[in-house]
């Protein structure tokens, strides 16, 4: 059977056990108990969370976690030009260290109205848009498939299944994007 690794932030936590139901009898799905955090995190943990494992399939994201900027700044947590070199750094290594096909997922959108009223910080879609350019600019480059969750989630209606916060999904918007991870992931199986 197909070996699956799922690593990524809390959007990853929401969907995966609906790609763990989707793939059953196809593929078995691993994903590290913690929330990826940001792409500098996933970096460090790479080793142990991939390249180790030696999945048949690495579907991977990160971009929350770097985009997110504290009230008031103008940075970032992981700028822009940072955050292409950890991806960079990120998919050259499993590229050079595994076997693996790797999926780079995109970065989900956000409502930044509905997020600065709940949380203690900003993020932007302007943010999660170039994010996600540079992300693909990079996969492009060096031939790793893309995963368009951004788009899978405004066909779906982003306002209709994101909760209050903003930036995580509702059991429907999770299991949504779940099916679309379990479609690209069977697809590239094969």
């Amino acid at each position: 059977m197909k070996q699956v690794t799922l690593i990524g932030d809390s959007i990853r936590m929401g969907y995966e056990k609906t790609v763990r139901q989707e793939l059953e009898g196809e593929a078995e799905v691993w994903a590290p108990g913690p929330n990826g955090g940001n792409s500098g995190n996933i970096l460090e943990h790479l080793e142990a969370w991939a390249i180790s494992r030696q999945p048949d399939l690495i579907h991977i994201n990160c971009g929350l976690h770097d985009l997110k900027k504290e009230f008031g700044e103008e940075r970032q947590a992981i700028p822009p030009e940072e955050y292409a070199e950890n991806v960079e750094k990120i998919l050259q290594s499993l590229l050079r260290d595994s076997n693996a096909t790797v999926i780079w997922a995109q970065t989900t959108p956000v409502n930044e109205m509905w997020h600065h009223e709940r949380k203690g910080f900003d993020r932007f879609e302007a943010d999660v848009i170039a994010y996600n350019e540079l992300a693909k600019s990079i996969c492009n480059r060096v031939g790793i498939h893309v995963n368009n969750l951004y788009d899978v989630v405004n066909e779906a209606g982003k306002d209709k299944i994101l909760v209050p916060d903003g930036v995580h999904f509702s059991e429907e918007g999770s299991s949504i994007l779940g099916r679309a991870v379990a479609e690209t992931i069977r697809a590239r199986m094969n």
